[in-house]
Order: C-alpha cells, then sequence, then structure tokens
C-alpha cells in the first residue's frame, strides 16, 4: 500500500493588505491665553462705556431733590453723539463732535465742566441754542416769558454720612426722634412740558441776574438745587461755576438709578451694606 504523503493546505482567501496608516490628527486648538482673554474684555468694556453705557456717581447736592449724594446712575452715551469728552479719560480718537443730536429742555445730562473740561459734572438743559435765559426773583424765565413754578410740599431727605443739612435751620426732628432735611419745594414746568422740582431755599443774589443768550452749538444748564449749584450762572472759572457749555462737552444722558447709598455702611460690618442702601430709589428711570 502505497503512504501518500500530506498536502499542506493552502487558504484560499485573498490576504488582506495592511491598512493605510491614518493621517495624523491635527492638534487640538490651544485655549487663548488668560492675556488675550484679558485684552478682549478691556475692548468689550471700552466699546460699551465709550458708546452705550457708562457708570456714573453723584458727590454733592446740587441735583437736590432728584438726584441725591450717594446715588449711582447709568448714563447714556448714544442720544447726543459723540466727542472725544464721551470717551473714556477724554481720548482724542474722535475729531469734533460726530452723529450729533440736540438735548431736549428738562434733560439731565452729564458733561465735561468748562474751563478744566476734565471733571464730570451733572445738571439740568435748561436753554437751548438761540434762548434767552434769566432768573427773576427766583424765578426762572426762558425768551422773556415767567416758567411756572408751583410751591408743593417741603422736600425731606434724612440725615447721613451722605447728606448733612445746608443750614442748620433746615435741620427738624420727626416725631421717632429721626433727624431730616427739610427744604422748601417747587413744581417748575418748562415751555415743552417737561415738570421736575426744584428747591428754593431763600433770597440770593442769583435770583436775579442778566439776560444770557445761548450761542450756537452751546447749552445753558442749571442744577435744581438752585441755591447750592455752580451752574451756568455762574462764569466758567474753576470751582466757581460752568459758563454756557459747550454741546461737545457732553458725555451722556442720565437713564437709570443703579443703586443709591446714605453712605453708613462699613466694610467690616456686612449687614450695614443692605441697611445703608436706598432701596426705594433703585431702579428709577429719567
Amino acid at each position: 500500500m502505497t503512504e501518500t504523503t500530506p498536502v499542506d493546505t493552502v487558504d484560499s482567501a485573498p490576504t488582506e493588505a495592511p491598512a493605510a496608516e491614518a493621517p495624523a490628527a491635527k492638534p487640538a486648538k490651544k485655549e487663548d491665553s488668560f492675556a488675550v482673554f484679558l485684552i478682549k474684555l478691556v475692548l468689550i468694556v471700552v466699546i460699551f462705556r465709550s458708546f452705550i453705557f457708562s457708570p456714573f456717581n453723584i458727590p454733592s447736592e446740587s441735583m437736590l431733590p432728584r438726584l441725591q449724594n450717594g446715588d449711582y446712575l447709568l448714563a447714556a452715551k448714544w442720544p447726543y453723539g459723540f466727542s472725544k469728552y464721551s470717551m473714556p479719560f477724554s481720548a482724542p480718537v474722535i475729531p469734533g463732535r460726530i452723529l450729533a443730536q440736540q438735548p431736549k429742555p428738562g434733560d439731565i445730562a452729564i458733561f465735561k465742566a468748562p474751563p478744566s473740561n476734565d471733571v464730570d459734572y451733572i445738571k439740568r438743559v435748561i436753554g437751548l441754542p438761540g434762548d434767552q435765559i434769566q432768573m427773576i426773583g427766583g424765578q426762572l424765565h426762558i425768551n422773556g416769558k415767567a416758567v411756572p413754578k408751583q410751591r408743593v410740599a417741603d422736600f425731606e431727605i434724612a440725615v447721613s454720612p451722605n447728606t448733612h443739612c445746608y443750614l442748620p435751620q433746615f435741620e427738624v426732628r420727626k416725631p421717632g426722634g429721626a433727624a431730616v432735611c427739610s427744604y422748601p419745594q417747587y413744581r417748575e414746568t418748562l415751555p415743552n412740558g417737561v415738570s421736575y422740582n426744584v428747591l428754593d431755599l431763600f433770597q440770593t443774589p442769583h435770583d436775579d441776574t442778566p439776560v444770557f443768550v445761548v450761542p450756537e452749538d452751546h447749552l445753558f444748564l442749571m442744577g435744581d438745587n438752585r441755591d447750592n449749584s455752580l451752574d451756568s450762572r455762574f462764569p466758567a472759572v474753576a470751582n466757581e461755576g460752568i459758563g454756557i457749555v459747550p454741546q461737545e462737552n457732553l458725555v451722556g444722558r442720565a437713564t437709570v438709578m443703579m443703586f443709591s447709598t446714605d453712605g453708613s455702611a462699613n466694610w467690616f460690618l456686612p449687614w450695614t451694606w443692605f441697611t445703608a442702601a436706598r432701596w426705594n430709589r433703585i431702579g428709577g428711570t429719567f
């Protein structure tokens, strides 16, 4: 019997070619560095503060009763157009004034005060270019006509670290013992129908003025606290007045009250952060 030699069997299935090497994955994009993030954040803040809204605080009582020392508000930057004075630090990036719009009588405007043009002031717009403004016996006159001025209830504001009575005669004690400043208050109505309250404490030399004629591209501005405001009735001299203000100096228009404090908060006593807040003033619009 013949022995058969076993034959090696060959797998007939085709041999698979080695898989092609996959292209190397692109390295994941690195996140922006912290420095780049800070630059972007600064740019966003600068654009927001330059062209949209900017915060301002009230450091005096010249705009009582509407604005109180310790108020923090937002000013809209676009209503009056833009100039270098509406830019942070008055950066000279805008020649003249662009997208200019005329303020309305009664607006509460923030502006750079002459003569230095480097300090923010806030006053009410009273006279526009061509208007004739005069005070006679404590009553405002515009273009020869007396602006209606009606006596209303006295304005009262609590004595606090941010509020001291102008003179001792205006400080009174309430039945509970709290001290308040009580001031004579009047309702004034401009020819365009805008009404607001003003304080008129007593007769002063600046209750009677000559006629001021507002030049082109300028504004006549006054504080609502008529006997405690260095405004357009006074010449543009440092710490003495602002004169008639160029519209180029406009920064923005008061829009909404963000916060208000009577100044009694203590950083080391957290509960005073809440008791010092004037909650009823927050959120008010102008």
